[in-house]
């Protein structure tokens, strides 16, 4: 919770200074950028791979910080995350998805995955799942 106060009073301080809206997409891109690089090997290595991912498939998506974890979103609401095993010691990190996803299939479907490593499947599913979600 501390870290997602803090990140709301430094989006606070990007609106005050009104910057462009370029300027606050590469502060804020920036910020991702440094989470990522401050986690364990492991995590940071597909957390990297996540971004690259994301940034290709779907471009319009906004990277951001939530709760101090990677995250994209659409017209300002996230719709995906990476947690690092290591922020909560999980044995795997996780893709998550918020309900802005667009990833509804019948009554019911998964919103986050296991992340232990990736491979061209791997990285094949993350590709549509991000595209499909980003609608």
């Amino acid at each position: 919770m501390r870290e997602h106060a803090a990140e709301l009073r430094k989006e606070e301080r990007r609106n005050a200074r009104e910057l462009k809206a370029a300027e606050k997409a590469a502060e804020a891109e920036r910020d991702v950028l440094e989470k990522i690089a401050e986690m364990p090997d492991e995590d940071r290595v597909l957390a990297e791979r996540l971004h690259r991912i994301v940034k290709d498939v779907a471009p319009s998506l906004e990277p951001r910080t939530w709760y101090g974890m990677p995250a994209y979103a659409k017209d300002g609401k996230v719709l995906c995350f990476f947690q690092a095993a290591d922020k909560f010691k999980a044995r795997y990190a996780t893709l998550g998805f918020n309900d802005v996803a667009s990833l509804d299939d019948g009554e019911m479907w998964p919103t986050a995955f296991a992340l232990v490593g990736l491979t061209p499947e791997t990285e094949a599913r993350i590709t549509d799942l991000v595209t499909r979600a980003a609608g």
